[in-house]
């Protein structure tokens, strides 16, 4: 097998454990903080994206927001880790919480449901400082879900790879925004 063909089976191959993994990490503080305008829109020209803001639900008053604006280019289809953009998480309560601002590594779309990597650039929690971190979300129309890698790991001690998260056990709380996934086609070579 030559090795572009390898590659390609590679990353055809990460992108499927990727729908079917439930990633790592823990120590809950999430992201953004706040002031900032919503992401722009996927367009056709992509091959995939991740865009949207939302809040989780939390009935204990949290306040704990998502903004996501990441992308994959359609020239970059084959390779979900030339993606680009940013992610924001915060999690407040009373006067307790952080942000964290993170540059995207790696992008994959299945369906409504996207996976997205990257290293945190910015934070006021320093167990996040230069950690990466993954986020999942499903698309849903019937209420959007979100998971992340810090759920059940320490992000400095335990290095997430790129494009792994957990599954999306979190519910967004209803009202509060909208995530919108661009579905990523892999292209499968011929022989």
């Amino acid at each position: 097998m030559n090795r572009r063909m390898n590659r390609r089976t590679r990353i055809a191959a990460l992108a499927g454990a990727l729908l079917i993994t439930a990633g790592a990490a823990g120590s809950a503080v999430a992201s953004g903080d706040g002031g900032e305008a919503a992401p722009a829109r996927s367009t056709a020209a992509e091959a995939a994206a991740l865009t949207g803001t939302a809040k989780l639900y939390r009935p204990a008053g949290d306040d704990i927001t998502f903004t996501f604006d990441a992308h994959l280019a359609e020239k970059d289809r084959q390779d979900p880790m030339k993606a680009t953009g940013t992610f924001r998480f915060s999690h407040y309560k009373g006067d307790w919480g952080g942000y964290a601002k993170v540059r995207v590594d790696c992008l994959t779309t299945g369906g409504k449901v996207a996976v997205v990597s990257g290293v945190v650039v910015e934070t006021d929690v320093k167990e996040f400082r230069k950690a990466r971190v993954g986020v999942t979300v499903h698309d849903d129309a019937d209420g959007d879900r979100l998971g992340y890698t810090w759920m059940t790991a320490d992000p400095k001690k335990d290095k997430v790879p790129p494009c792994i998260s957990g599954a999306p056990f979190e519910k967004v709380k209803e009202g509060t925004g909208d995530f919108e996934v661009t579905p990523w086609e892999f292209v499968y070579p011929t022989e």
